[in-house]
C-alpha cells in the first residue's frame, strides 16, 4: 500500500507509521543523542537538555511535513538530491556503526567535569541545530514522508512521530543514570552500534529502491 494513498490511510495507522518512522530515524546514536546521554550519565541538567532536543525536534518535524517536505515533493529533480543524499548518509552511517561494532571502544563514559546550565543547553542547541544529519533526518525524511500522506492525515503522521522523539530523549535522559553500568560497557556498545548498522542499512536501501 503506498504511503500516501488516501483510500487506504487511516488516522490511527498513519500515527503510528509516523511514530515508527520517528523512532527508527533517532536511534541512530549520533552527537545530539550522545550529548542526552551524558547528561543523563552525570545527573546534570537532564531535564533541560530533554526539553530542547524534544522542541526543537517537534518544531522541525513540523517544517519538514507541514512546510519544507511539502515544497520538496513539488521538485522533482531537488527530491532525487535528497532522496540519494540520505541513501549515501545512512549507508555511510550503517558502514561507521558497523565498524564501531566490530572494534568497540571503551564505552560511553560518564566522568567529567560538570558544566552550567547555560552552557548546557547552548551545546544541546548546537548538536540540534548545527548538526546536519538533524535536518536530513526531521525535515528531510520525515518531512518527506509526511508530506504523500493526505493533507488531513499529516497531523496524525507528525504527532507520532513528535512522540517517538519525545520517548527517546526522555528514556536516554532519565534512564542513563540507573543503566549507567551497562551504558559504559563496550559490549553493550557493540550490540547497539551492530542493531543501528542493520537499521540505518535497511533504511538506506528503502530509499534506494522506493522512490520518496
Amino acid at each position: 500500500m503506498p504511503a500516501g494513498d488516501p483510500t487506504f490511510a487511516t488516522a490511527p495507522a498513519v500515527f503510528v507509521q509516523g511514530w515508527l518512522m520517528g523512532a527508527g530515524l533517532i536511534l541512530a546514536i549520533g552527537a545530539q543523542n550522545a550529548l542526552v546521554l551524558r547528561q543523563g550519565l552525570r545527573r546534570e541538567h537532564v531535564g533541560a537538555v530533554v526539553a530542547v532536543c524534544t522542541l526543537s525536534d517537534w518544531l522541525l518535524i513540523a517544517l519538514g511535513v507541514f512546510g519544507l517536505g511539502a515544497l520538496i515533493q513539488a521538485q522533482p529533480l531537488l527530491l532525487e538530491v535528497f532522496r540519494f543524499g540520505g541513501a549515501a548518509f545512512l549507508l555511510g552511517y550503517a558502514v561507521l556503526a558497523a565498524r564501531r561494532a566490530w572494534r568497540p571502544g571503551t564505552g560511553l563514559s560518564g566522568a567529567g567535569t560538570g558544566a552550567s546550565l547555560g552552557a548546557t543547553v547552548s551545546a544541546a542547541l548546537a548538536f540540534t541545530y548545527l548538526n546536519p544529519h538533524v535536518y536530513l533526518d526531521t525535515v528531510v525524511l520525515l518531512g518527506g514522508l509526511g508530506a504523500r500522506q493526505p493533507p488531513e492525515m499529516r497531523g496524525a503522521f507528525a504527532a507520532g512521530a513528535a512522540l517517538a522523539s519525545a520517548m527517546w530523549f526522555g528514556l536516554l535522559g532519565f534512564g542513563a543514570a540507573a543503566a549507567a553500568p551497562r551504558l559504559q560497557n563496550a559490549t553493550t556498545w557493540r550490540v547497539v552500534d551492530g542493531l543501528v548498522a542493520l537499521l540505518m542499512t535497511g533504511l538506506g536501501l528503502q530509499l534506494l529502491l522506493q522512490p520518496l
